[in-house]
């Protein structure tokens, strides 16, 4: 059985198929160029390097090809990393399925679009749910295959469909507890407001940053977004399309996290919270999975660079691999 490269721990020897995540290319000390690789397979990514390649290992290793990789785990400032030993393409001989290679949410696309599709349509607002369903029905096949994330939460196969019935499921006991919120703006904030990643980002495999990512990013992407459908629907002078838009911009909170504008009501604070409170949650759940009783995780780089203790008696969730992904 293949453990898989989240769970090697420092000084184990590897020795599988990867599919590389992302390259980028550098020099080092001696002149000589080098190629920092994150490989990844279901249960995570890896950072290796390759020193001393030539034009043939820039060309052979670039995002979205597979390889058989042998090496050594070590460590790096609290994060493992893969010393690579050798490294080679894989061919059809190798017969490995990249799909086998990337990390998926838990539930199917079916099963994700079945629970979306059932908070749509308690969505009653009519300006709220036509704005919300054209929305969906134009983005539906990328949005529940896309990931969340290039990396840090939610960045695998369906990630940000599972961000969104997440936040969804949070979503309807707090509505349930504080019957004033609106829910029907609530529902749709959330359906919506990370839709503009399905821009930003490059796709579902080896995904990376777009051109319109990097220099408008998916917050400015979807409240134009927003405005679009509006005006295709021809409601674009309507509260209701104010209220979402300004949800979605302020959803990151802080202008340092790519937010003009703070929460003002009360809908859109509850978004930020929800939004924040997953991402935190997937994030420190899966570094716990890969973290063995009584010891601490590899630093967090999206928790402020903090290590997580995983307390002693904590043994209902195997270190073999993470379960509720696939």
């Amino acid at each position: 059985m293949v453990k898989g490269i989240a769970f090697y721990k420092e000084g184990e020897h590897v020795h599988e198929y990867l599919l590389i995540k992302s390259v980028t290319k550098g020099l080092a000390s001696n002149g000589k160029p080098f190629l920092t690789i994150y490989l990844q397979d279901k249960t995570g990514d890896i950072e290796s390097k390759l020193w001393g390649c030539t034009t043939d290992d820039e060309a052979n290793y670039v995002p979205g090809a597979v390889v058989l990789a042998e090496g050594d785990i070590t460590t790096f400032r609290g994060r493992n990393q893969f010393k690579i030993r050798t490294i080679r393409p894989a061919t059809e001989r190798d017969a490995v399925n990249k799909a086998d290679l990337v990390m998926a949410a838990p539930l199917s696309v079916d099963e994700l679009n079945e629970k979306i599709t059932r908070y749509l349509f308690e969505i009653k607002n009519p300006v709220i749910q036509r704005i919300t369903r054209a929305l969906l029905k134009k983005n539906h096949r990328a949005f529940f295959e896309y990931p969340a994330a290039v990396s840090i939460h939610h960045n695998f196969l369906s990630g940000l469909a599972y961000h969104v019935c997440c936040m969804l499921d949070m979503a309807k006991s707090v509505v349930d507890l504080y019957p004033e919120i609106d829910k029907d703006l609530l529902y749709a904030g959330i359906i919506i407001h990370d839709m503009g990643k399905l821009e930003e980002l490059s796709g579902v495999t080896a995904t990376s940053y777009t051109l319109s990512g990097n220099l408008i990013g998916h917050i400015s992407i979807m409240v134009t977004n927003i405005g679009k459908i509006a005006e295709e629907l021809g409601i674009a002078d309507k509260e209701e399309v104010l209220l979402l838009k300004h949800m979605v911009l302020s959803h990151h909170e802080n202008p340092e996290w790519g937010s003009p504008k703070p929460p003002m009501f009360k809908e859109a604070e509850i978004l930020h919270i929800l939004d924040d409170m997953d991402a935190k949650i997937n994030v420190m759940t899966r570094a716990i999975r890969k973290t063995r009783p009584g010891e601490f995780s590899e630093r967090i780089f999206a928790m402020n660079n903090r290590t997580l203790y995983r307390p002693s008696f904590d043994e209902h969730q195997s270190e073999e691999g993470p379960e509720s992904f696939t």
